[in-house]
């Protein structure tokens, strides 16, 4: 089985994860990254193409955040809306004509020289070409390849679905649970990760440290976070580790000196955990983070330390004050990345889905 992997960034290592999960498993996998990742996650085939990272080009990124399709502020719900990907405007029109135009030597070479075309499954994170207009996907469907599109994050929460895209794909997949309120045709499976890479933390620190390590504070709600912690610390003798902008090994570093870790309140971005949660709850590191009601209901055997905003304090105190919980927390959260996280179990259930849509 020959499975192509194509991502706009390997955000997380997530898109990095799945490819090695299916290699350790004897596919033939590859993974070409349109851009690189910030935080020193493993690349494959990376094009290196140009992302403009400048105060502007942040701006017009978070601007369609935040206008499309926010989580509900209340976070009793999370909506529904599917928005379709598309340019706003004839400027952005013209760019994205532009952007194609200057990839497609980069991306014709990369084919060539890796022999990309030889390739049976195309899996297409964030559900995105090489190109805008899809050329790629149409193509190599017309010669009988299987089409995947995975959605991963605010995927379709914000950029939302291609519609030539959506139209090719044989089987669509995602990570969050609100994406199955939003696409009449998704099937959900667990991040796959490596286990196995990460140790439990043996003892703990007579003074504990609280880490939190969001990759954009707006989407984890750090500005609610810090106050707080600032009177958490006046209430204990903890110490309080926000941790940012720092290449990965280091944060990883830096959590096994920790003892609990906050990973989101708000749901101003997301509906609950991801890979930085994964990491803390393999080392045994019980985890803080906010889930919206509906995601609370849905997930198995819920590992997690639950919070608000109103209710963070409290609950820090409660964890702080208690080795017992914290210990019963730690071992539960080790479990249960292992039952529903490790390659083992995403991979069983992959190739069940591979199965049920015909892909092998």
């Amino acid at each position: 089985m020959k499975v192509l992997h194509v991502a706009p960034l390997n955000v997380a290592g997530v898109p990095y994860s799945m490819m090695d999960m299916q290699r350790r498993f004897g596919a033939h996998t590859r993974l070409v990254t349109l851009h690189q990742n910030d935080f020193g996650f493993p690349e494959d085939i990376c094009l290196c193409l140009p992302l403009p990272r400048n105060t502007l080009a942040r701006w017009w990124r978070a601007s369609k955040r935040w206008r499309l399709s926010p989580l509900h502020r209340s976070s009793q719900s999370v909506d529904s809306s599917l928005p379709v990907r598309s340019a706003a405007n004839p400027i952005e029109r013209l760019y994205f004509r532009l952007d194609d135009k200057m990839r497609g030597r980069t991306v014709h070479h990369t084919i060539r020289k890796f022999h990309l075309d030889e390739f049976e499954i195309i899996h297409y994170d964030g559900g995105a070409d090489f190109f805008r207009d899809s050329r790629l996907a149409k193509e190599w469907k017309g010669q009988g390849k299987k089409i995947i599109c995975h959605y991963m994050g605010s995927d379709l929460r914000v950029r939302g679905i291609d519609p030539v895209m959506d139209s090719l794909s044989d089987l669509n997949l995602t990570n969050e649970s609100d994406h199955l309120l939003r696409h009449r045709n998704i099937n959900y499976i667990f991040i796959p990760f490596d286990v196995s890479s990460y140790d439990v933390r043996g003892g703990e620190n007579d003074r504990l440290r609280i880490v939190h390590s969001p990759t954009n504070r707006s989407m984890k709600g750090t500005e609610l976070i810090i106050p707080e912690m600032q009177e958490v610390m006046k209430a204990r003798d903890v110490e309080f580790v926000l941790v940012e902008h720092t290449p990965h090994a280091e944060v990883l570093r830096i959590k096994q000196t920790c003892d609990l870790a906050i990973e989101q309140v708000g749901n101003l971005g997301g509906t609950g955990y991801g890979r930085n949660s994964l990491e803390t709850l393999a080392m045994g590191i019980p985890t803080l983070t906010e889930m919206t009601p509906d995601y609370t209901a849905w997930l198995p055997e819920n590992p997690f330390a639950l919070a608000t905003r109103d209710t963070l304090y409290h609950r820090l105190l409660d964890l702080i004050d208690s080795a017992t919980l914290r210990n019963e927390l730690k071992h539960r959260g080790r479990q249960w990345v292992e039952k529903y996280h490790s390659y083992q179990a995403v991979h069983d259930r992959l190739m069940e889905l591979y199965r049920e849509h015909h892909i092998i």
